[in-house]
């Protein structure tokens, strides 16, 4: 498969071969929700905790007299139906993620990668660099490339520049080649890797 690389001005400077093993499966929704759940739990802080009875602090001493007061009776002040107390089947601190085989992972990876180029959403650029940090001026850029929403995946040192003026934008986001992952791939209305980054994430996927 081969696609074009353009600069930021929109022209083309090359041509870029790539692997049909990685950007041209096809997609199985299946393994791409596989992978988008295993990540998401993954994300999941899941440090939610409530007291319960053994974790509220107070006297033991019994709440008020057992007979002639009219109430029911009574033995803790910290129990779950009284006032203060302690709560029955709450949430405990936990770990949400869940195990997936590096196998899927990768292949969740090569399909979102794949399901891009078929899309025609898969551009590539010959290289991020931006001689200086201009937020308005790299909007203008993005504009005329018609880019709205873009992932954008560089070498693992990105350049300064490109990073600060994307931080400021909406739905644009940068990563290295290393973190490149299938949600992240898939949220973003394009694509967009560097020539370089193409061939680290072909070596990465081999």
């Amino acid at each position: 498969m081969q696609l074009d690389i353009i600069n930021f001005d929109g022209k083309v400077v090359g041509k870029a071969e790539l692997a049909d093993g990685i950007f041209g499966l096809d997609p199985r929704a299946d393994i791409l929700h596989r992978v988008v759940t295993w990540q998401r739990a993954k994300q999941r802080a899941g440090t939610h905790a409530v007291k319960t009875v053994s974790d509220v602090q107070g006297s033991g001493k019994k709440a008020f007299k057992q007979k002639k007061t009219g109430n029911a009776r009574q033995g803790e002040r910290y129990n779950v139906h009284m006032r203060g107390g302690g709560v029955v089947h709450g949430p405990v601190v936990r770990d949400h993620a869940i195990d997936l085989p590096k196998k899927i992972r990768s292949l969740g990876l090569k399909m979102a990668l794949s399901s891009k180029a078929k899309e025609g959403t898969l551009v590539i650029i010959d290289s991020e660099k931006l001689s200086a940090a201009k937020t308005n001026a790299f909007a203008k850029q993005l504009k005329k490339l018609d880019i709205a929403s873009a992932l954008f995946v560089g070498v693992e040192q990105l350049d300064e520049n490109f990073k600060k003026s994307a931080a400021n934008i909406a739905n644009i986001d940068v990563l290295p080649t290393m973190g490149l992952n299938v949600l992240d791939v898939l949220k973003h209305e394009k694509l967009v890797l560097t020539a370089d980054a193409v061939k680290a994430i072909e070596a990465r996927l081999a």
